[in-house]
């Protein structure tokens, strides 16, 4: 069975008339003798009105019933694209995640997909007809709806695709693809015909909006092709695969920039076994998540001084935790806002010596101060001021020759 799933982003379904040109991509595909299964999200902007009203009844709104409200958009997308497919003449209706059943696992709000029983879907596919089935959801153990967090309808598409062995994952939203960087804050990025797992994971992870990093390590963990491309013209996208099936000469496959991050260094803390821990448990515990990390011990043993960054919103509550903090003791505590981490991205600079250096010099050339350095096998990222942001992009999208690429 020559099966595609087709998944709709909120902005993709988010009036009538893009709804209606929703239902047009549909058909295409339906025409193409494909069958077709559809994930949609909420209409764009009714995910966040429906929390908005759950922090109005209470400020500790329900777990579980935070995922009945949310879940209710996703109904209702559907059932507006099953309703215009049914209008063209199509066999369609919707399906809510508890209809298949999608199995799930974990707590509510940040669920994982277990199982899809794909029996009665089977079947209605055999049958002609066109399921539009509730991404972002599932249903528990115990049979209560529950939602899968950030990118939960890519995660939901992307499983589906796995369980019914489809042979194309296809993610319309309202970009072309992915970009060698953000084409709002550099005109000259490039649109990528391929990326691997691995570098879109890195760029999700550091910035780049396309799709949520969980998103991605499902789809790399069991070998789903995805393809990323626009609901709103004909143009190609951008297919993320595994590595073997990517030829290219380029080492830097794209390059992403931070917007709200903020850096806090703790001076002369006193060095011992577990201080590390002691700064950082407590921070966990109050859901603070830590970037960026550099220790630098002492000549004489005895101090180190330790430096991370955080998302800005976070600093405050920062301060006071550290402050309050009976286990550690420093003598100078530094907080500084408006910095953004760039990160070089590419499987190329595994097997190229020379990448850092480039780097560097690019930024220095520009007369811009690197205040922390972070790297792994296929990125390099470096703390900056946030006013240098724009020129540092321009500077290492020139460098790394991603101006010259070919847009496609």
């Amino acid at each position: 069975m020559k099966i595609v799933v087709l998944k709709f982003g909120g902005t993709s379904v988010g009036t009538i008339n893009k709804i209606k040109k929703v239902a047009e991509i549909i058909a295409s595909y339906k025409k193409k003798n494909y069958k077709v299964i559809v994930v949609s999200s909420a209409m764009s902007g009714v995910t966040n009105e429906l929390i908005k009203k759950s922090f109005e009844i209470s400020k500790n709104f329900s777990a579980s019933e935070h995922d009945v409200l949310v879940s209710s958009g996703e109904q209702m997308a559907c059932s507006l694209i099953a309703g215009r497919l049914i209008h063209r003449g199509f066999k369609s209706r919707s399906w809510l995640s508890w209809q298949i059943p999608i199995l799930t696992k974990g707590a509510h709000k940040n669920s994982r997909i277990n199982q899809i029983n794909k029996n009665k879907i089977i079947k209605y596919l055999k049958e002609g007809g066109i399921p539009i089935i509730t991404g972002f959801q599932g249903i528990s153990d115990e049979n209560r709806i529950t939602t899968i967090g950030r990118g939960g309808s890519d995660a939901s598409a992307i499983m589906i695709a796995k369980f019914f062995k489809a042979q194309r994952c296809i993610i319309y939203t309202d970009v072309e693809g992915v970009y060698t960087t953000d084409p709002n804050k550099l005109k000259k990025a490039k649109k990528l015909k391929i990326i691997s797992y691995e570098e879109m994971l890195e760029m999700a992870s550091l910035g780049a909006k396309v799709m949520q990093p969980v998103s991605i390590q499902d789809a790399r963990l069991n070998r789903i092709d995805i393809e990323v491309k626009s609901s709103f013209t004909k143009k190609s996208g951008t297919l993320i695969t595994k590595r073997s099936n990517i030829i290219s000469n380029k080492i830097i496959t794209g390059i992403t920039s931070t917007q709200n991050d903020s850096k806090v260094s703790l001076i002369g803390v006193r060095d011992k076994p577990g201080v590390a821990a002691s700064i950082f448990k407590p921070l966990s515990k109050n859901l603070i998540n830590v970037d960026m990390v550099v220790q630098n011990i002492s000549a004489n043993g005895k101090e180190t001084d330790l430096t991370f960054t955080i998302k800005t919103e976070d600093l405050n509550k920062t301060k006071k935790i550290i402050k309050s903090n009976k286990n550690i003791k420093f003598r100078k505590l530094l907080l500084k806002k408006d910095v953004s981490k760039i990160s070089v991205i590419g499987v190329g600079m595994i097997t190229t010596p020379g990448v850092t250096f480039r780097m560097f010099q690019s930024l220095a050339s520009k007369k811009i101060n690197i205040q922390v350095i972070s790297t792994s096998e296929i990125k390099i990222s470096v703390l900056i001021d946030k006013r240098n942001t724009k020129k540092a992009l321009m500077a290492l999208h020139k460098e790394f020759h991603l101006d010259n690429r070919n847009r496609k």
